[in-house]
């Protein structure tokens, strides 16, 4: 599927998200987004390429979004949050002194903070990784909530200047996963309430509640 930039109050967006599943028929009504496919390095990888693309054309987007589910053990299930902030739980060379998810002789914090806010919509720590988080591995996690995308975007979206919004809706985490449709099974009403969650974001925009 081709994405689009899309225009809104003199701006363009890009939304990017990992897969078909989290893309439902609210979300098509209103977007349409790079699809990146799921984890870290895929999402690195298309983003940067995508990017240096528009780049080269002249045409880079002046907002990048990333949306989609995540899981937490402790947040409201299906609800959708703004991330604050999100940090990389793969990276961890504290073996040699560092702190544990640094990236070794890279300028940036464990937890790097994302300053953009869409007023109304309620905020949460995001931790990024390749991993899917089930049941007592929430415990060793120093976020509110989980995923597999947005520390790799933000990455992206930094070589190239460009400010992020993250937002997730709680589709897991109350429970054990023991199969996929423990995931999916809220992902229409995550598609819904994300679909929202962008109609708020793009009258923000048109507001000036938001300044790029």
């Amino acid at each position: 599927m081709s994405f689009e930039l899309k225009p809104v109050a003199g701006s363009k967006i890009l939304y990017v998200m990992a897969v078909d599943a989290e893309y439902g028929a609210r979300l098509r009504a209103r977007i349409a987004p790079l699809m990146t496919g799921v984890g870290p390095v895929e999402a690195a990888v298309a983003l940067t390429r995508t990017l240096a693309e528009l780049d080269a054309g002249s045409s880079l987007p002046d907002l990048v979004v990333s949306l989609g589910s995540a899981g937490s053990a402790t947040l409201e299930q299906t609800e959708v949050y703004q991330a604050t902030s999100v940090g990389y739980r793969d990276m961890d060379a504290s073996a040699l002194g560092f702190e544990k998810g640094a990236t070794p002789f890279l300028d940036l914090p464990a937890v790097v903070k994302l300053p953009l806010r869409i007023p109304g919509v309620k905020e949460a720590r995001l931790s990024t990784g390749g991993n899917i988080v089930s049941g007592k591995a929430y415990d060793g996690i120093d976020a509110d909530m989980v995923e597999m995308e947005t520390f790799a975007v933000l990455r992206a979206c930094q070589s190239f200047g460009l400010p992020l919004i993250g937002l997730r809706s709680i589709s897991d985490g109350k429970a054990e996963l023991k199969h996929v449709d423990d995931w999916t099974e809220y992902l229409h009403v995550i598609d819904e309430k994300l679909a929202a969650t962008v109609d708020r974001l793009e009258a923000a925009l048109e507001n000036h509640e938001i300044r790029l």
